[in-house]
């Protein structure tokens, strides 16, 4: 497996050396300059979605234990939620994805102007994106080892976080994430061709959901 990130460095359009160099968005592009590492910028990319997802997972559960609890974040979420306010983090995870994915298109929007590249390597919010895409979609309710189980948010908040803390299903989709992410099949490289920044994270969304689409297979034969 080829560790590079297969981005398109092709001139997208005339560069704007005019404007100032937009360090937010760079900061933001390159998730804190994690896709200025070497080698293998994607692959540092993906590792940071994995980490994310993770860590809120980890976050989400300690601030709800007993031993643990942040009195100020169980009082807020117990507000919103009544007696169960795990039940809210499907609801934050959903949250944190549609956040990425909005600075991942303006930040790569602006990058790709300032630079007259149209995807450039150091960009890499698109794959902290696709990683969370694939992690959480492989997750949704029909995953569930118990059917009886779906309807139960409580159980799958519980399920979902605990899940994101499963290493084996975390390596698994790492793994599966970058196959799809390089292999690029039908139809990423066509997604590429949008303009902006959607195009930029395009690729990697469909990359994820068919990472996602393995995944879940996974979890539906117990092989994870």
């Amino acid at each position: 497996m080829n560790p590079m990130k297969t981005s398109n460095d092709t001139p997208a359009a005339t560069r704007d050396s005019s404007a100032q160099k937009p360090r937010l968005a760079f900061a933001i592009a390159t998730a804190l300059g994690t896709g200025y590492l070497k080698p293998g910028p994607g692959t540092w990319g993906s590792l940071v979605g994995v980490i994310f997802s993770s860590a809120s997972a980890a976050v989400w559960l300690l601030s709800l234990g007993p031993r643990f609890s942040n009195r100020t974040i169980y009082a807020a979420a117990a507000h919103v939620a009544g007696d169960t306010p795990t039940s809210l983090f499907p609801l934050i995870s959903l949250f944190l994805f549609l956040l990425f994915v909005s600075l991942g298109v303006w930040s790569g929007s602006r990058i790709a102007r300032w630079t007259g590249l149209k995807d450039p390597q150091f960009v890499v919010i698109d794959e902290v994106s696709g990683q969370q895409l694939t992690l959480l979609l492989a997750l949704v309710p029909i995953a569930l080892p118990a059917s009886r189980a779906l309807g139960d948010g409580p159980l799958f908040a519980e399920f979902l976080a605990f899940s994101l803390l499963n290493w084996k299903f975390l390596l698994a989709g790492f793994i599966l994430f970058r196959l799809f992410d390089i292999a690029k099949p039908f139809p990423c490289r066509r997604l590429e061709n949008l303009p902006g920044g959607w195009g930029i994270m395009a690729d990697d969304w469909m990359a994820g959901i068919y990472a996602a689409i393995c995944l879940r297979l996974a979890l539906h034969f117990h092989w994870l």
